[in-house]
């Protein structure tokens, strides 16, 4: 309890500095404010699968401050015939999924039925304090037919540590300094092996990630940029190799570590040519500085590459029960989404699907926690095409809109953070050379806490809980129709995406439809 109270101050807090959620309950307020959209072109252009989530291979032993919180979530031992998982995963129709974390730098994948292949055990001698683990055949044959039965588009992690030796030293990367260097050459064989048995299953993978928190800041152990560059491209050259008869081959995705500029800029350029993706993790509760790094960076050395964001939960060590699991949690990740969209993010991976207190799904139960709704909402509403917002009259509500994603408009997003004022925001819809131009309905989403409670688990659509039935079938999500262009009443405490279908910007691919 103490921890959970922790963390919500420290969350507090820290958005608090940001605008974020300062205010107690008392008297309500009404305070007015524009929202002053410029569609002359797109600011930014995301995937159109911009949301992610990721899974993990913790075993149920996984615990940290006393709490065990992963479960039966692990990649090795989550109920893929349970309906809620499937469900929830399906409705995204597609829903991006990153395997791995930690312990894929731990894993062996078998490449004979007839090898043992034993699950990790809790070792306090051994690397990350877990034995090597094993992905069966047959594990790997259920993962894939849930992904395609479910419609997810899924990224691989490989161990990037196999054939490395570890040894005792120090780098002056991460703020606690790592003690442990892995040095050598990445030996490929198994991974190989398993890409090899992938491809002749017909198995669809989105892109093949090499490492987790390798590199960058480095937490525990670290490889050094130019090796970890030599190993990409070793990893580049035998997909190409493998898939050479294919269409298509998967992408190449690294290192998904925590930023730091140094090693990121030296492992960007060492790694020219091989690789598709460059991804970071982001824990900050705060500001988007890392972001706009990572996007310098990937212009400065002229790459290729895109931006991931591969994993990001708020807060690290499995979030906190009460907290990351909550409502209030909703206000980091739709204003994180939004601010890594206008930073050319081309898409962002929540930590977890399931999987410790920052998941979207329940470990125990696999329903819904409030983040899922405001993922499917996001990912059913706002398109790639990312527009220059803002909000003015306070600083406590923040603003983004996008193209819309069916069948054409604009999708407004407005969260208000102030817990005790209303806001009344008036849709000033402008382009530079043509002004303002008024449209004669909307779609509202409105997204509240259960009593008001921002620390609550469930979550109010248009005043109406959103809950999975018996069956474990998707609550419908359904808006309000507004007509007039009247202002948005945006509550104390609540979010609203904003569909306006019967207009459009120069930059959306629809203009023309329905402008008048």
């Amino acid at each position: 309890m103490v921890l959970q109270k922790g963390l919500l101050c420290v969350l507090v807090c820290v958005l608090c500095f940001s605008g974020f959620i300062c205010d107690v309950k008392g008297e309500e307020r009404v305070v007015e404010g524009v929202v002053r959209i410029d569609g002359s072109r797109p600011i930014a252009v995301t995937d159109e699968n911009f949301i992610c989530a990721t899974v993990e291979f913790w075993p149920p032993e996984k615990c940290d401050f006393g709490s065990c919180a992963w479960g039966n979530s692990s990649l090795l031992n989550l109920d893929l015939n349970n309906s809620v998982l499937f469900n929830a995963v399906k409705a995204f129709s597609p829903l991006r999924i990153r395997l791995g974390g930690i312990l894929q730098d731990r894993l062996i994948y078998q490449t004979d039925r007839t090898e043992e292949c034993k699950p990790f055990v809790y070792n306090t001698s051994q690397l990350f304090n877990y034995t090597l683990g094993c992905l069966s055949l047959d594990r790997w044959d259920e993962l894939n037919s849930f992904f395609t039965r479910s419609r997810a588009i899924f990224t691989f992690g490989l161990n990037a540590l196999n054939g490395k030796t570890v040894e005792e030293g120090n780098t002056s990367f991460g703020p606690a300094n790592a003690t442990l260097v892995a040095k050598g050459s990445w030996d490929y064989s198994n991974a190989e092996s398993f890409i090899r048995y992938t491809v002749n299953k017909g198995y669809d993978v989105f892109a093949w990630a090499l490492g987790n928190e390798l590199g960058g800041i480095a937490i525990d152990l670290f490889v050094d940029a130019d090796q970890y560059a030599r190993d990409t491209i070793a990893l580049c050259r035998l997909v190409r190799e493998i898939y050479r008869a294919k269409i298509r081959a998967p992408q190449v995705m690294a290192p998904d570590d925590l930023l730091e500029p140094d090693w990121f800029q030296k492992y960007l350029e060492k790694s020219q040519g091989s690789l598709n993706i460059i991804s970071q993790h982001i824990y900050n509760l705060g500001a988007a500085i890392p972001l706009r790094i990572l996007q310098n960076l990937l212009n400065e050395t002229g790459t290729s590459a895109v931006g991931w964001i591969g994993e990001s939960g708020g807060a690290y060590n499995n979030g906190r029960d009460g907290v990351t699991n909550t409502f209030v949690l909703s206000f980091w990740y739709l204003d994180i989404l939004g601010m890594a969209a206008t930073y050319d993010t081309k898409v962002f991976c929540r930590q977890t699907l399931v999987g410790g207190y920052y998941g979207l799904l329940d470990t125990a139960t696999f329903l819904p926690n409030p983040d899922y709704f405001s993922a499917l909402l996001w990912h059913r509403l706002m398109g790639k095409h990312v527009l220059r917002t803002r909000f003015e009259g306070s600083s406590k509500i923040r603003a983004y809109a996008h193209c819309a994603k069916n069948p054409h408009g604009v999708v407004v997003l407005l969260i208000n953070l102030d817990g005790n004022t209303t806001a009344e925001a008036k849709l000033s819809l402008f382009e530079n050379d043509d002004g303002e131009r008024l449209f004669d309905s909307r779609k509202e989403y409105h997204l509240t806490p259960l009593e008001g409670n921002i620390q609550s688990k469930t979550v109010l659509l248009n005043g109406k809980p959103l809950i999975f039935d018996s069956s474990g079938a998707i609550p419908i999500m359904k808006p309000v129709e507004v007509f007039g262009s009247g202002p948005v009443n945006v509550s104390p405490h609540s979010i609203v995406f904003v569909h306006i279908s019967n207009f459009t910007f120069k930059a959306c691919p629809s203009f023309g439809v329905g402008v008048p």
